[in-house]
């Protein structure tokens, strides 16, 4: 496979390095924000081959044809609806596609070939993050820096290092990516065994990131970059179970911090360690806590490197297969989730590589992320088992929200290679509401283990 040469004439492979800070870029090289550059960093041209469109970011805070009434909790619209595919690629035509494929999509093809597909559609580059974003990154682009090797970040929340220069300001870029500062949604999630069978979850989410508060100016001295408040609905065995996590901008200096409560004896309790790859409740063991987003949480475990950029069919503009008129019945098919639903364009993406440090343990021995260059969003995992086998494939679909003016984690799998089943995770379709975003007066104190204990009583 070919990769290209990344932004600044970097070299192929730029190895995480062993200092304790990086001085950001210098202003000539910060004024290409927002001239040739975005103001978050991608590059704002087409590619040569006209498959890529030019940037236009012609839209912010609204989404053709979504009713602005209707965005706090309303399903979203898609704006493509009537758009048809430009090319379907097959297992029969995948190796002519190979350059923009990841090894976990060819796998797909190889394992299914009578069933997987993915359907490529016009790209579109039409949605821009708010003024305040972009001047954030502005500022972080010569003031921002890496901490204690990486292990943490000085500057202000949202998109740190929008020129980045090496694997750990790449990784930071995706751990504070401009998004929404409240999330309050109530989410499926369904373990889907070859055979069919799925075994359900559902959870209560309460989401709070101040660092993406535009109406503060969160900095990094206040150790703490969001808070997670989780409560199991289902499996009815596990309802009433709740988890309130803090997750630090510096991981040396800061551990995450996670607390529990069991409604069977009343009790939180602290969760040591939380995180890594612990299996994510109702999973079946398919996805882990650290896969959320495909990487998030302490990065100390591995050594991480660059691998610079490359044009890649991932998925965008997500809107149908997060539609509230998509039913489980119809997305969650046998071996994989419906192709028909999953909307892919050719994008040029950072390459994000992960390879375990001896003496640390994981279950995956190496993991290949694959960022969007618009949005520093993970939008595709390959993981690898500690033999150095593809085990399983990941896929997030994200879709601009104008409540936001960001896009939106939605609906994501994870495929096992191994054992065939898949998990379909962060659903919302068939909730009653979709998710609820800016509109929630949260604070720290709300995720708390007395939040917890006054919860349970």
């Amino acid at each position: 496979m070919r990769f290209k040469q990344a932004l600044l004439g970097m070299t192929v492979v730029m190895p995480m390095l062993g200092q304790t800070a990086f001085a950001g870029v210098s202003e000539e090289q910060a004024k290409r924000l927002g001239q040739e550059l975005t103001c978050v960093g991608a590059e704002k041209a087409g590619n040569a081959a006209g498959t890529i469109p030019a940037f236009t970011g012609k839209y912010q805070g609204k989404v053709p044809g979504w009713n602005h009434v209707l965005h706090s909790g309303g399903q979203p619209v898609d704006p493509y609806a009537d758009e048809k595919p430009v090319l379907v690629i097959t297992a029969a035509n995948a190796k002519d596609y190979t350059e923009h494929l990841t090894p976990g999509q060819l796998a797909m093809f190889k394992q299914y070939p009578q069933t997987y597909t993915m359907n490529i559609y016009p790209g579109h580059r039409d949605y821009r993050y708010s003024d305040v974003v972009c001047e954030r990154a502005r500022w972080n682009a010569t003031h921002a820096q890496l901490a204690n090797d990486g292990m943490g970040v000085d500057g202000v929340g949202q998109v740190p290092f929008p020129i980045p220069q090496n694997a750990m300001e790449l990784l930071w870029n995706h751990q504070l990516p401009a998004r929404a500062w409240t999330e309050d949604a109530v989410r499926d999630l369904a373990s889907v065994l070859p055979s069919g069978d799925i075994g359900w979850g559902r959870t209560y989410t309460r989401g709070f990131a101040p660092s993406n508060d535009p109406h503060n100016t969160p900095k990094t001295e206040a150790g703490i970059q969001a808070y997670s408040w989780t409560q199991t609905l289902l499996p009815a065995r596990e309802s009433g179970t709740s988890t309130v996590s803090q997750e630090p901008y510096n991981f040396k200096t800061h551990s995450r911090q996670a607390w529990s409560y069991n409604p069977g004896t009343r009790r939180v309790r602290q969760l040591p360690g939380y995180g890594y790859d612990q299996p994510m409740t109702g999973s079946n063991g398919t996805m882990i806590i650290d896969e959320d987003r495909l990487f998030n949480g302490s990065p100390e475990r591995y050594d991480w490197e660059m691998l610079g950029k490359r044009e890649i069919y991932v998925p965008a503009n997500a809107y149908k297969v997060n539609g509230g008129d998509v039913k489980y019945k119809d997305l969650l098919t046998p071996n994989h989730p419906n192709p028909a639903y999953m909307r892919y364009e050719l994008r040029r993406v950072w390459v994000l590589q992960a390879t375990l440090k001896p003496g640390f343990r994981h279950l995956y021995g190496k993991r290949v992320l694959f960022l969007d260059e618009d949005t520093w969003h993970a939008v595709l995992g390959d993981a690898y088992d500690t033999r150095g086998q593809l085990w399983k494939h990941g896929v997030t679909n994200y879709y601009y929200h104008p409540d936001s003016n960001a896009w939106h984690s939605g609906v994501a799998f994870f495929q096992d290679l191994s054992t065939g089943q898949y998990m379909g995770y962060n659903m919302t379709n068939e909730s009653r509401k979709g998710p609820i975003l800016n509109q929630g007066k949260f604070n720290a104190q709300m995720y708390t283990p007395d939040a917890l204990r006054a919860a349970g009583r």
